[in-house]
């Protein structure tokens, strides 16, 4: 099976992750209330699970790749598509704000925010007026692919951001022109993967650029072309403080010898040749154990000595995974290409049903 970061570039291209109306974001988002319809009572959930959230109430919430949103209240299974508000049924992120309001971004439509009974659009607010800032509540989602677009939801106004254009970016951009790659639907500036170090600081994990670091003033990049065109898909804050971008090939350590925020590249913990030298998605647990899920070779525990395999499997056969989820009970959840989530139960990975 491939596991060289060139290969899963070519397997995952048509699963890389990913509009804006300048109208005055959450009045405008109120007046727009989508028509109650009742969701759809379902037995089972869609093959192609991508997204696993726990809320507050525990209740769990799954985005599928094109079917929609599921949610299970621990008795009842349902679904949501674009007839209960949804613009496209494609979910890119699933997360509750500090006032318990679940909100959901698509592909295809943006941010919305659930009421309790369907899911209304929220209208960004027009790039002019956006902010780049840094709050404690702030929700951030990344926006459709080939926009570059970051959404940060500070409670009341959704902020259509972009980051600043940068040389290697420019660079990328002028050496694939669209009018002679027309099929290569891209912004190097697209965000797979978003994460929030244990600083409080912002890192984005990007398609092309490496991952960038935003600490409320300043934007620092990271990892220039890190995987090729695989991207950076999960990015790990590991207990010694380096940054590792979606490989256990190479660390990026700060270099304490200079006044602005700078990391180099050094040798990670890993060889190109073993299974888990790259991954798709990754889990941090209290005491630093890591779980990292990768695309065809299911998913491996580090406990800082020792590394652990856990297959995940079909008939036997080994199945891709999209991501890996640790709910508020510490259990593991991962969500699968073809084959729904599996849940690990004692010392294996097995398919979830309800």
């Amino acid at each position: 099976m491939p596991n060289h970061p060139y290969q899963l570039a070519l397997l995952c291209f048509a699963t890389s992750l990913a509009c804006a109306h300048p109208i005055h974001a959450i009045d405008h988002a109120r007046q727009q209330h989508t028509t109650h319809i009742a969701p759809e009572i379902v037995t089972e959930l869609d093959q192609r699970i991508f997204h696993i959230f726990q809320a507050d109430d525990k209740t769990y919430w799954f985005g599928s790749d094109a079917q929609g949103l599921y949610h299970h209240d621990g008795a009842q299974l349902v679904r949501y598509t674009s007839a209960h508000g949804l613009k496209g049924n494609q979910v890119r992120s699933i997360q509750q704000d500090h006032t318990g309001t679940i909100l959901v971004s698509t592909e295809e439509g943006g941010v919305h925010r659930f009421d309790g009974q369907v899911f209304n659009p929220i209208t960004p607010l027009d790039p002019s007026t956006s902010e780049w800032e840094l709050q404690p509540n702030d929700l951030w989602f990344q926006g459709r692919q080939d926009s570059g677009i970051i959404y940060r939801w500070d409670g009341t106004s959704l902020h259509q951001l972009t980051f600043p254009t940068t040389a290697a970016g420019d660079a990328h951009i002028a050496a694939f022109p669209r009018s002679k790659y027309p099929n290569a639907r891209y912004s190097p500036y697209d965000v797979y993967t978003i994460h929030t170090d244990s600083n409080g600081h912002l890192w984005f994990g990007t398609a092309i650029l490496g991952a960038c670091r935003f600490d409320g003033s300043t934007f620092t990049w990271v990892g220039h072309g890190e995987n090729s065109s695989f991207g950076v898909r999960s990015i790990v804050e590991y207990k010694d403080g380096s940054i590792w971008l979606s490989n256990t090939l190479n660390r990026f350590v700060p270099d304490l010898d200079t006044d602005t925020p700078r990391y180099r590249k050094v040798k990670g913990i890993a060889k190109d040749t073993d299974p888990y030298a790259v991954f798709m998605s990754s889990v941090t647990e209290s005491d630093g154990t890591l779980w990292l899920a990768t695309l065809t070779q299911g998913v491996y525990r580090f406990d800082g000595t020792n590394w652990t395999h856990y297959p995940v499997t079909h008939n036997e056969k080994p199945i891709w995974v999209y991501s890996i989820y640790q709910d508020q009970q510490g259990s593991l959840w991962v969500g699968t290409h073809e084959h729904g989530v599996y849940k690990l139960n004692a010392s294996a990975f097995e398919r979830h049903t309800f």
